[in-house]
């Protein structure tokens, strides 16, 4: 696999503070605006600042399925919420921190400090973390499958 890859997005306004944003290398359009907690912001669309937050998410996710898959980690299930705290720093609006909290279903009891182990390896190999300047907070959860 070669090192440098390439990922390009296109963008189109189409009126107000709203565009859509697309790829050549993808079928869907997603509709993108100003949030509105900025002027003429637009609720119910993603915004830059969501795409951010979210790319350091998903990035943690599939981080951890690759490395899971090569340490052979049996999971029953993955989901995560992420927080993203923007402010104001040196006169400029910064995220300054994206909190992640993924919850991790586990089977075996026994695998519970591995896959934290896995969890935190993760996040230190998230190229989309590696690449922003925010800081990342790990909050992971690890739960135990009931049995029925």
């Amino acid at each position: 696999m070669a090192h440098k890859h390439e990922y390009r997005v296109d963008l189109t306004w189409k009126e107000d503070r709203k565009g859509e944003v697309s790829s050549p290398e993808l079928s869907d359009i997603i509709e993108t605006a100003t949030p509105p907690d900025f002027p003429k912001g637009i609720p119910n669309i993603w915004s830059p600042e969501h795409f951010l937050v979210a790319a350091v998410e998903s990035c943690l996710m599939t981080t951890f399925l690759a490395i899971a898959e090569n340490s052979k980690l049996e999971f029953v299930s993955f989901k995560s919420q992420a927080i993203g705290k923007l402010d104001k720093v040196d006169g400029k609006f910064q995220m300054t921190e994206i909190i992640l909290k993924p919850v991790l279903e586990i089977s075996n009891e026994n695998n519970a400090e591995r896959a934290k182990r896995i969890l935190d390896k993760s996040e230190k190999a998230c190229l989309i973390s590696n690449s922003i300047k925010s800081k990342i907070i790990l909050e992971p959860k690890i739960v135990i499958a009931s049995v029925v």
